[in-house]
């Protein structure tokens, strides 16, 4: 393993663990520990983490704080998240709906990851706060308690006048009869908008979510191109997905 690889390790399982060893990482990247050490040297330097007696420390403490223990499937989560940062370049402008599987995306991002990050979700603005090289935009708007997402008409007009590279949209139901559909009316509509503005689309979706429908569509599945799940894409579930021409990560 090169060393800018191991060191990207090193920073990615301080932001998901928030406090690693270093003899935990030294076993899991099968390295000496002083190694380690001079990684979280200089990767304390750089202002990536802090270097602690005995290992390294995330550096941002959360504004805002959400409870992870209580994220359902979180493991699944995190394997489509990891899979969809594959998708990502230095200098684009990115959209990000709500939802725990974004959250955790948001969270994995790469710290020396150059971007812009378009999001309605309180949640996701403020875990993006822990990555230095990333510009966040909130969009702003009457907040839903539940989900902790802004919505009404200005979220909508707001997202006609953006022009991103990509979108990552949190699916909550998956069917071949519907597509993408969602609970939520208003939630809906600004997921159509946030696809309308990218000229990507990336589908994050759990197993759970397939052949599931909800009351209110976001898109049919014509117009679904990229689907990130954590199974592999040769299941037996997405046979029919892939036949009616789903790209599946």
């Amino acid at each position: 393993m090169k060393k800018k690889e191991r060191q990207q390790k090193i920073v990615d399982e301080v932001s998901i663990n928030r406090k690693v060893s270093s003899n935990y990482l030294s076993e899991k990247l099968n390295v000496s520990e002083d190694t380690i050490r001079r990684d979280i040297k200089e990767l304390h330097d750089q202002g990536l983490l802090a270097k602690v007696h005995g290992g390294a420390i995330s550096t941002v403490q959360k504004l805002y704080h959400y409870n992870e223990d209580v994220i359902y499937n979180r493991e699944s989560k995190v394997r489509i998240a990891l899979k969809a940062i594959k998708l990502l370049e230095d200098g684009m402008v990115i959209i990000m709906s709500g939802g725990t599987t974004n959250l955790i995306l948001a969270k994995l991002l790469p710290k020396n990851l150059r971007a812009t990050v378009y999001t309605y979700s309180l949640p996701i603005a403020m875990q993006l706060t822990e990555h230095p090289l990333i510009e966040t935009i909130f969009i702003g708007g009457k907040i839903q308690r539940n989900s902790m997402v802004t919505t009404g008409i200005d979220v909508i007009q707001y997202l006609s006048n953006v022009r991103a590279n990509i979108c990552f949209i949190g699916v909550s139901a998956l069917s071949m009869e519907q597509g993408v559909t969602d609970e939520g009316y208003e939630v809906a509509m600004i997921k159509k908008a946030m696809i309308n503005a990218a000229q990507k689309t990336v589908f994050l979706v759990t197993p759970n979510k397939f052949n599931a429908i909800l009351n209110y569509d976001v898109c049919n599945l014509n117009d679904i191109g990229t689907v990130v799940t954590d199974l592999d894409s040769e299941d037996i579930l997405f046979k029919s997905y892939k036949k009616a021409g789903l790209k599946i990560m």
